[in-house]
């Protein structure tokens, strides 16, 4: 028996929940073995025996349940709704139940279509199999709700003119014709924003921009539909370069959480826990110097995890939350923000961290006084978005944002009545730019001209940048493009900026990310190198 209506007072009955969508749905280029890498993620290679699963999944050869079972990864691959399950079942009684119709390579203007699907025609399969499922509930008794529609798709589409700008239209249409062929007129849609991460928020990055823009447009006027960042998660790595086309296994798991997390606020629940700071730990009147980090993947800390960190030495103490030291923090594009100033520590981003927690350990065993952190970060951009001028997919214009957020770090201790001194912006180089040679090739000039825009905006000509750079992808192609000297070279015309090479951190098991140990060598590298240019 459907019910409807959508909070979370009732415990009894089943909430199901449509995924659908293409590649990054289905989750390819993800291994369930790969799961034991990222250890928040732990047990989730193993059945969830108390949530119902039914799918069909592919194109060709489609792999279908055939009826409900538990919970559990097809094929050994990973999808969000595995991480999505374990999360919402954390929060909420209620049973959950999970039906899933993915495949890649599909479109919406065509085999999604509604009105006249082509090509593998997943509109009507995806109705049969929900309505099957549903039907089978009904069967064993089972009251229900529909509860919510997670939607990722949309890369295919960018790669059909017709299609690409016509998006917001079908999509439009697309969610109005499930509401009425499901007879639940209030159905909650959840639409993932695409992955800007990967090649192609690169070298398609008009595309992938029209598409978010049809998106955004069914969003911002339909009340039942959310649009849920995912450019910030994980993303695979792939040969020879390390960019990639998919989530993979992490970013998978980080997509499902993102889901999570949008439905659990729907039905008013609070997930952030508050970490405020008891007492303001400098004196009125005081001087404060003001420590900006500002970066891409490894700045933010993709793959550094709390569960790696007790396992260093020393690690274990910087665990532990700082109320000496005030922290300010803008991660993931303004995915996860701080509540004003926190005592600097852990976030509960994903369960990672970045360099700031054994930067801010090095600086303050040598500096006297106050020191601030702030720190602005988005995985998902490239070292274009941090430009004056941008790029014409004005929705990942990153600059205008983080030098508001500089400015209201600089005035929110201004009028805590503190003397501020912006000591330096550390900026960790954007690792995908490094593959992709367009990018590689205009980044120096890139810095150069974030870097001389900021001082003028900021109103400190003599403001001081230190540029870290980790080793760039060294292929041969890419490497007749000498971006560290570039980078050099820039910086010996310019007496307060230092480019500080980043050469020797723990061997990286991926290409472009650093892990875990050479996260916390970072912080302490660009700490040594603060020392040493004071």
């Amino acid at each position: 028996m459907l019910v409807l209506g959508q909070s979370n007072g009732d415990e009894k009955t089943m909430r199901v929940f449509v995924f659908a969508g293409q590649s990054n749905m289905v989750g390819s280029d993800s291994k369930v073995g790969d799961i034991k890498r990222f250890p928040p993620y732990a047990g989730l290679e193993d059945p969830q025996e108390k949530v119902l699963f039914t799918y069909c999944i592919g194109r060709e050869n489609k792999k279908s349940s055939d009826g409900w079972v538990a919970l559990q990864h097809v094929n050994n691959v990973v999808g969000p709704e595995l991480s999505f399950a374990r999360k919402v079942t954390t929060h909420i009684k209620a049973p959950i139940g999970i039906i899933k119709v993915a495949a890649g390579g599909t479109h919406l203007g065509g085999d999604w279509n509604p009105d006249d699907p082509i090509g593998f025609k997943m509109y009507p399969l995806a109705l049969e199999t929900i309505q099957k499922a549903l039907a089978g509930l009904e069967r064993k008794g089972i009251k229900y709700r529909l509860e919510g529609f997670m939607w990722h798709q949309g890369e295919n589409d960018m790669f059909n003119g017709d299609y690409m700008e016509s998006y917001g239209r079908n999509l439009k249409n697309f969610l109005a014709s499930w509401r009425r062929d499901l007879g639940v007129p209030d159905l909650k849609f959840y639409i993932g924003e695409l992955c800007t991460k990967t090649i192609w928020g690169m070298d398609l990055r008009p595309r992938m921009y029209a598409i978010s823009r049809g998106q955004r447009e069914v969003t911002s006027i339909d009340v039942r539909a959310e649009y849920v960042p995912t450019s910030h998660v994980g993303a695979e790595i792939g040969r020879p370069v390390g960019l990639h086309y998919h989530y993979g296994t992490l970013g998978q798991l980080q997509h499902g959480e993102n889901y999570a997390d949008a439905y659990l606020r729907t039905i008013g629940l609070k997930l952030k826990k508050p970490r405020p700071m008891k007492k303001w730990p400098y004196k009125k009147g005081s001087a404060v110097k003001l420590f900006i980090l500002a970066g891409h993947r490894n700045m933010e800390g993709e793959r550094s995890f709390v569960q790696e960190l007790e396992k260093l030495k020393a690690g274990a103490a910087l665990l532990r939350d700082n109320p000496k030291l005030a922290y300010k923090y803008d991660l993931g594009g303004g995915y996860h923000r701080s509540v004003g100033w926190e005592p600097l520590g852990l976030t509960g981003y994903y369960d990672t961290f970045g360099p700031e927690l054994s930067f801010a350990r090095t600086l303050t065993g040598t500096i006297k006084g106050n020191i601030a952190i702030a720190k602005f970060t988005h995985s998902g951009s490239q070292i274009i978005d941090w430009t004056p001028e941008g790029s014409m997919a004005k929705n990942r214009h990153i600059y205008p944002k983080f030098i508001q957020f500089v400015q209201e770090a600089i005035k929110e201790l201004s009028v805590k009545g503190h003397k501020v001194e912006v000591a330096g912006i550390f900026y960790h180089m954007g690792e995908n730019d490094m593959s992709f040679p367009p990018y590689r090739k205009e980044a120096a000039a890139r810095v150069q001209a974030i870097i001389a825009e900021s001082r003028k905006d900021l109103k400190q000509p003599g403001l001081r940048w230190f540029v870290s750079q980790q080793p760039p992808t060294d292929v041969e192609n890419l490497n007749e493009l000498d971006v560290v000297g570039n980078m050099a070279e820039v910086a010996a015309s310019d007496p307060a900026f230092f480019h500080l090479k980043a050469f020797g951190l723990p061997p990286q098991e991926k290409m472009l990310v650093i892990t875990t140990e050479g996260i916390v060598q970072l912080g302490n590298f660009l700490a040594e190198s603060y020392l040493q240019r004071r």
